[in-house]
């Protein structure tokens, strides 16, 4: 059996983050007990609606989070416990929601700091609805083989070394968090483990007192022996004293007291718990309170490094009166380890996993990124530039300083081509409207398609397919395109001509040639425009096909080439965006008059059949 936390313990957390990793704990407990998870539901208004996942073994379970206990409780009538993980300044009337709630029967105040006042009050309106409130400072409750609440018992090797997956005959019960864990580890140790062990709190008005939770364990028959682990100051202890020498007691109690060492530090100084405070003439010391629990029968150590000893020997009186039997141990191979994350079998080179998805140009698994293995820092420390990262994304290479160069010069002329164009324009209207501006950006880089910026990528592919299939036979290659897929992408401009050349296309034809790169696409494409031009002037090679034939040129895969000109224009329509926002631009609506509205005259509708 056990006290308070018990198998029909069904657990509601208020809290966020720190109530979310003592849920994950309390689901590790679970696990190694092979019982059901008992959390059932989480109160934090900021994420109402959410639900947290919780590990479970090598599953995840989906618990849900609340504005408030009462939407907790009713979505969740078995819930019976609450535990409080939320601020000092909001810890009070947490816990009174929880005390007014009539399906809250046990309260657990994690809440570290708060207000003495506010434990007052708590503690006066816990007694009027007859409710046990434990804390605040509370590690929290732990009943071996059944129920944990909070992350007292710690780690989940811990757990098993401690033998927390089954019940023994010693309940605990200390202030300290951090010394219950080791109390509860010499029990299993020095005897057959705990049945519940109960962390109180070390604030100077904790909520409920030793005296309370002893009157339990006294009627609770599989706890023979009860170890409390005091401290200086406050009367809790000189009250558990009274308490057991007022008559015979089952339980036999073995007690340790905390704070011997102040009887060599200078008077007053203040240490530990906020509640360890002695008295002004000695009351409430460390030596004070090991006398009286002596005199009322309380079994106390010399000192703390006796504990386990004695332990051993109250143990051993109980087993020789037939109040304890041996326990068998369940062996370590029989108990259940977490599961290790993929991550951690993998490094021990124990599993293969088959990867979701390949990369072969980028690595950040270390400090920091690497570009086709080369660090990010040390490409800057040499003076790489962006071209070069381009080269080393977009195509695995590190290209050289003349190729960096002509893709510079590319981004610098294709960054932008006026307001009016469908990708500038989508982005100023999505401006205008009060969109961000990564959505209004996409709203332009979605224009980007076969009308838009697409004769890039098909110009590519159709001077390669020209070059590669009718190299000395142009006419042969326009009659191609001609059968099959229309107008040379690349080829014709609306305004200009042979008359008015595109200086874009004059000024990257001139860089290409002062930098002495091999151009066979350029040159080919040149030859198609004589023949193109000769029909008619504007049937020029315009600026899309001549980055189309140099980019390919410089090697770069066909399915690369639109990405040249969506990171050009990129730069331009976050341009337009900043200068709408700027500009204060008001909701776009087109005029009536740019609307040709080519739809019935105005008409009466029929009487409906």
């Amino acid at each position: 059996m056990s006290i308070v936390a018990t198998k029909d313990t069904k657990v509601v957390i208020m809290g966020g983050v720190a109530g979310v990793n003592a849920a994950k704990r309390m689901a590790e407990f679970c696990y190694l007990c092979n019982r059901d998870y008992n959390v059932t539901s989480f109160v934090y208004p900021p994420d109402a609606g959410k639900s947290s996942e919780i590990p479970f073994g090598s599953q995840f379970l989906s618990i849900p989070i609340y504005k408030t206990l009462a939407d907790a409780t009713e979505n969740h009538p078995e819930t019976n416990t609450c535990l409080v993980y939320i601020g000092a300044n909001r810890a009070y009337t947490g816990c009174m929601e929880a005390l007014d709630n009539d399906k809250i029967k046990f309260v657990s105040m994690i809440t570290e700091g708060v207000p003495e006042k506010d434990a007052k009050l708590l503690i006066k309106h816990s007694k009027k609805v007859n409710k046990l409130l434990n804390g605040p400072s509370a590690i929290g409750i732990i009943s071996a083989g059944e129920c944990r609440l909070g992350v007292v018992g710690g780690e989940y090797n811990n757990l098993k070394l401690s033998k927390l997956y089954r019940q023994g005959s010693f309940g605990v019960l200390t202030k300290s968090g951090g010394l219950s864990n080791e109390i509860m580890w010499l029990v299993s140790q020095f005897a057959d483990g705990i049945t519940t062990t109960i962390g109180i709190g070390g604030d100077a008005y904790p909520c409920t007192d030793f005296v309370t939770y002893l009157e339990l364990f006294e009627k609770d028959p599989q706890t023979k022996s009860v170890i409390i682990v005091g401290e200086m100051g406050g009367d809790l202890e000189e009250k558990a004293a009274e308490w057991y020498a007022a008559k015979p007691r089952r339980i036999k109690l073995v007690a340790v007291v905390s704070g011997f060492c102040q009887e060599s530090l200078p008077k007053g100084m203040k240490f530990g718990h906020a509640g360890a405070k002695e008295g002004q003439h000695g009351e409430g010391s460390a030596r004070s309170k090991s006398d009286i629990l002596k005199k009322a029968g309380v079994i106390v150590p010399p000192t703390f490094g006796d504990l386990g000893n004695t332990i051993k020997q109250v143990y051993e009186d109980l087993k020789a009166t037939g109040q304890a039997s041996v326990v068998e141990d369940i062996p370590a191979s029989q108990l259940p380890d977490l599961p290790r994350k993929v991550e951690e079998v993998l490094g021990s080179g124990d599993i293969m996993v088959q990867p979701l998805l390949k990369t072969t140009i980028t690595d950040d698994r270390g400090e920091e990124p690497l570009y086709c293995g080369y660090p990010a820092s040390d490409l800057i420390e040499k003076g790489y530039d962006i071209p070069h990262i381009l080269g080393l994304l977009w195509n695995k290479r590190l290209i050289n300083d003349k190729e960096a160069e002509v893709i510079r010069r590319i981004l610098m002329l294709t960054a932008d081509h006026g307001p009016c164009v469908s990708g500038a324009l989508a982005t100023i209207m999505a401006a205008c409207a009060g969109i961000g501006m990564s959505q209004s950006v996409a709203a332009g880089l979605i224009m980007i398609g076969p009308r838009f910026g697409g004769a890039v990528t098909d110009a590519g592919k159709f001077f390669n397919y020209g070059l590669l299939n009718y190299p000395n036979d142009i006419t042969g290659f326009l009659a191609y395109m001609k059968k099959n897929h229309g107008p040379v992408p690349g080829i014709g401009h609306r305004v200009k001509s042979v008359k008015n050349p595109d200086r874009r296309v004059l000024e990257l034809k001139k860089c290409v040639r002062e930098l002495g790169l091999r151009t066979p696409h350029l040159d080919y494409a040149l030859e198609v425009e004589k023949v193109t031009t000769s029909k008619k002037g504007n049937l020029i090679l315009n600026v899309d096909g001549c980055i189309a034939c140099i980019l390919t040129d410089l090697g770069f895969p066909n399915e690369t080439l639109n990405g040249f000109f969506v990171l050009a224009r990129t730069i331009g329509m976050i341009g337009h965006w900043a200068d709408q926002k700027r500009e204060g631009g008001k909701l776009i609506r087109l005029f009536n008059y740019l609307v040709n509205f080519a739809v019935h005259r105005r008409r009466e509708a029929p009487p409906r059949k």
